[in-house]
């Protein structure tokens, strides 16, 4: 809550009523009395309501006027040009009830349905009980609330225009109002017409400063503080602010209103800041494209041009960020780490060679065209930001930054937590010892399905993959797999959306793919929503399985002999022979078993997965052989045939 009682009215209003008077003198206008009156005396208001006057108002109205307007009348009897739009602003004599004079309460009602909030109602309320402070106004109007009252006898103000396609807008009491309306003048001055002197006075020298302070500030690593000078300075349109500032918030990863207003148009910068720019301009295909043309207004036809390249790059996911010097040497180093999966190792070489950076120019605050790097921006995260920008760079030093919680656990038993980005409840991967991920496709696959596709998320890698695709066989199970590297010595292969497990006829890959080597085959459907719960474990050596075990339909089918830290009978009690196979155990137990399964394997063999990149990045895929064997003689499957015409499903029979 501000303290209206500590807030000098006088001395603020001055000042406004100066800078006012000051940035009009150029203007061919034509002034009413009181208009001439006020530059002449450089002074916006009138004189001072006495005690008497403001509470014979109160008695005419019914009601104690909150104390930052009983104040401000007690200095000023009303006031001329409050901001832009409002001239006349009530005095005493001219307050008044609005009492739906502006039938705003009809059309805000008319709104209203029985799934209406109480905050939804109080506004369309607002515009029968609040008290109107506008007199003369370019369709604003500005009311007292005298139902939104704050514990030392406040006000709210609402102020609400048609034209601004808004709700409206609220202020704690009329102290910050007056405060945003002196912002909203110096906005709408601060781009001066043409040939028109440049609007600067005591304020905008004051703020100006501050901005480059806050510029310092930010290169320094302390962007909380520039982030709210630079917040104060946009209040009042001075140039640079916004732009910096949206440096600072896009980094954090908010992209609403995020414009870099003033340098993305900038061909200094527009290497930058044209990529975050754009790429959320991709990220929503319902935007009309010609929009950028208005975010980038006074932009050179080649920066604009520069804009739809990079837009076209983004979409179809060749846009690479390649800055120079040894910080660009850094940033290949860290997109080699990612698309293997090793996020967490990517993030640290960036942040080490950081101090390396050097801006383009003095409101290049950090690197910012990585985020729209299809490899590099899944790093981004709200914490990694923050870091990032609390590490000196540019040439600047400061103290180093608390470094943020890796994102992926050095373990297994992540898969066992709920995963609402995945809503994972079957998942299968293969661990290969001592090989690179390269090499997995050619023990996996045949033909040409052995060869990587280029880095992509698991939506778009399975919507590529049934793109074009006609046909269908229930025997068919070539899984589509996300590989990198598993930790020290171990590479993987992941799919997120296996078939259904089929025990008869599953054939496990881990001997193909322990060649020369050893393999671990898991898939875990312990949490299983369609049907019964089960896991598959299977370990080879050069080309021959050692031991597996499958759980299923309540029972365990054994092979070989499994280590004691992996003997399944440790994690499913043995089904007695009268009872049935059931559901249970429930989803909270299925998930602790499968986590006990998971973090035995890791202290097995030292592997883990990386969590981020597979729930958020992009890593190279490709298609296995199918996991199941071919139909035996006599067993009957189907081929689903699609066409764009029509869907045939064929029974078939192997003989």
């Amino acid at each position: 809550m501000t303290n209206t009682t500590a807030f000098e009215w006088r001395p603020f209003l001055r000042r406004w009523s100066a800078e006012w008077s000051d940035s009009v003198l150029h203007e061919d206008e034509t002034w009413t009395a009181e208009e001439e009156a006020a530059l002449r005396d450089r002074w916006l208001g009138f004189p001072p309501a006495s005690e008497e006057r403001i509470a014979a108002m109160e008695q005419r109205l019914g009601r104690r006027m909150p104390p930052s307007y009983r104040e401000f009348l007690g200095v000023s009897d009303g006031w001329q040009h409050a901001g832009g739009f409002v001239t006349l602003l009530a005095g005493v004599a001219e307050a008044r009830w609005h009492d739906n004079e502006s039938g705003l309460a009809d059309m805000f009602e008319e709104y209203l349905d029985e799934d209406s909030g109480p905050d939804e109602r109080r506004e369309a309320g607002l515009w029968r009980r609040g008290l109107q402070l506008d007199v003369e106004s370019d369709g604003t109007y500005v009311v007292l609330d005298p139902e939104d009252v704050d514990e030392d006898g406040e006000w709210a103000v609402y102020t609400w225009a048609g034209w601004r396609a808004a709700p409206p807008a609220r202020f704690a009491n009329f102290g910050e109002f007056m405060r945003d309306m002196h912002r909203e003048f110096h906005r709408l001055r601060a781009n001066s017409a043409e040939g028109q002197p440049e609007f600067a006075d005591d304020t905008t020298r004051e703020l100006d400063a501050a901005v480059e302070q806050a510029r310092l500030d930010a290169l320094r690593g302390d962007w909380e503080r520039a982030e709210r000078a630079l917040d104060r300075a946009k209040g009042y349109g001075r140039p640079r602010a916004a732009g910096m500032g949206d440096q600072i918030r896009r980094l954090l990863g908010q992209t609403y209103m995020v414009y870099f207003e003033g340098l993305a148009s900038d061909p200094r910068y527009a290497p930058e800041l044209l990529p975050p720019l754009v790429a959320e301009q991709a990220a929503h295909s319902y935007r009309d494209d010609s929009t950028l043309e208005f975010d980038l207004r006074g932009a050179t036809a080649d920066v604009v041009s520069l804009a739809y390249s990079t837009l076209e790059q983004v979409r179809n996911g060749t846009y690479r960020y390649a800055p120079t010097g040894r910080f660009g040497e850094a940033v290949e180093r860290a997109r080699e780490s990612t698309r293997w999966g090793d996020t967490d190792g990517a993030w640290r070489t960036l942040m080490d060679a950081l101090p390396l950076w050097q801006s383009l120019g003095p409101d290049h605050l950090a690197p910012m065209g990585w985020v729209a790097d299809p490899l590099l921006g899944p790093l981004l995260t709200p914490e990694r930001g923050a870091e990032l920008l609390s590490t000196p760079r540019g040439g600047r030093t400061g103290a180093t930054p608390h470094r943020p919680t890796a994102l992926d656990p050095d373990n297994l038993a992540w898969l066992a937590a709920p995963d609402e980005h995945m809503g994972r409840t079957s998942y299968r991967f293969i661990l290969v010892e001592g090989v690179e991920p390269e090499d997995l496709p050619r023990r996996l696959a045949d033909g040409t399905d052995a060869a990587l596709d280029i880095p992509m998320t698991s939506h778009d890698a399975h919507r590529q993959r049934h793109d074009g695709r006609r046909e269908f066989s229930s025997y068919d199970d070539k899984a589509l797999m996300a590989v990198g590297r598993a930790g020290p010595g171990w590479s993987f292969a992941f799919d997120h959306d296996p078939a259904p497990f089929a025990r008869q006829r599953f054939v496990s890959p881990a001997a193909a793919a322990s060649e020369g080597t050893r393999a671990v085959v898991v898939w875990s459907g312990l949490r299983n929503w369609h049907g019964e719960p089960f896991f598959h474990l299977s370990v080879a050596q050069d080309g021959i399985e050692e031991y597996a075990f499958t759980y299923a339909e309540g029972e365990t089918h054994r092979t070989g002999e499994t280590p004691q830290a992996l003997n399944p009978t440790r994690f499913f009690a043995p089904m007695q022979p009268t009872q049935k196979p059931t559901q249970e155990p429930t989803q909270e137990k299925a998930a602790e078993t499968e986590r006990s399964l998971l973090e035995a394997l890791h202290n097995e063999f030292g592997a883990h997965l990386p969590r981020h990149a597979l729930t958020h990045g992009r890593l190279h895929t490709f298609t296995t052989r199918s996991w199941t064997r071919p139909p035996a003689d006599g067993e009957t499957y189907a081929v689903i045939t699609m066409d764009w015409e029509w869907t045939a499903a064929t029974p078939t029979t192997d003989n």
